[in-house]
């Protein structure tokens, strides 16, 4: 009888789903194994359901990526900026790359430059509003803002790459083995520092990196510059 009674209870509908419980399922696989390998098939057999099923709540892997995003993204603080515009606009890039550095599938996803979390938009928007109080034109402000951005996700996406690289290898890689071997008399420079490459281009610099961007970008001595724009 209790076999007969165990048969008749995995007989049957299995458990409804529930949104949030895909979206935590997805959250797993993407932070174990990033986005390659997150799939509504691969989804459906860690939730012990049917592929069909899932797109009941989601039409596709892109919409389940949104739902994803905006979960992490509803859950992200709001840090006080500086009240300058140049240092908040600094500000809040290296909070930007600190929070996706910690979350190396989100760069993945969000290279592709065409999703996005409604929710973590107020990071664009704290950054414009900077440079436009800083004395850009709106569309000068997007282009601050756009600039910075392809330098954080192009420098997360090496690093990301590159350490999952070294983790299957175990080894410096092969772009630093050939570095080492490049003969001293064509390439002088390259030699000299050879034998600290790995230490020179694995060094975290991000906020030194976007500082200088950022200095570029909105420069120091463009004060009057400023205020004509703030006048028209």
């Amino acid at each position: 009888m209790p076999a007969e009674t165990n048969s008749a209870r995995s007989v049957g509908r299995p458990p409804r789903l529930s949104v949030e419980a895909i979206i935590a399922a997805a959250d797993r696989i993407l932070a174990a194994e990033g986005s390659e390998k997150l799939s509504i098939r691969r989804l459906a057999s860690d939730l012990d359901s049917a592929p069909m099923a899932l797109y009941y709540h989601v039409r596709d892997k892109d919409e389940l990526l949104m739902h994803v995003l905006e979960s992490h993204a509803k859950r992200l603080p709001h840090p006080e900026f500086p009240d300058d515009p140049r240092e908040r606009v600094t500000a809040v890039a290296v909070t930007l790359y600190d929070m996706l550095a910690e979350r190396p599938w989100i760069v993945e996803v969000l290279a592709g430059d065409d999703l996005f979390a409604p929710s973590a938009m107020w990071f664009v928007e704290q950054m414009i509003g900077a440079a436009v109080e800083y004395g850009c034109t709106p569309a000068e402000a997007v282009h601050v803002y756009r600039t910075i951005w392809y330098y954080i996700v192009g420098n997360l996406t090496v690093r990301v790459n590159r350490a999952r690289r070294l983790a299957r290898a175990g080894t410096p890689d092969d772009q630093n083995q050939a570095i080492a071997e490049l003969p001293a008399d064509i390439h002088p420079r390259l030699a000299a520092v050879a034998d600290r490459w790995v230490e020179l281009t694995t060094r975290d610099s991000h906020r030194q990196a976007l500082m200088a961007i950022v200095d570029g970008l909105l420069p120091a001595d463009s004060c009057s510059h400023d205020r004509s724009r703030a006048g028209q």
